[in-house]
């Protein structure tokens, strides 16, 4: 038995930074939705580990951050 998740497969071309990624190199996610799912990666490490989660985990996260921002 394996406790291990398959890694999503997405096209490359579903894939989307923030508007705010300034492509300098820093800090970025790239994101995609999926039917009942959204997935996360680290767009230095495409080939990277795929963060998978729930619409509403995802509307969450973004809450947080925009009542964050500066």
């Amino acid at each position: 038995m394996s406790n291990q998740i398959p890694e999503p497969t997405v096209p490359e071309s579903a894939w989307f930074k923030s508007s705010h990624s300034s492509g300098e190199g820093g800090e970025c996610v790239e994101v995609t939705a999926a039917t009942g799912t959204i997935h996360i990666r680290d767009s230095k490490v495409r080939s990277g580990p795929v963060l998978t989660v729930a619409p509403d985990a995802w509307a969450g996260l973004v809450r947080l951050a925009a009542d964050q921002a500066i």
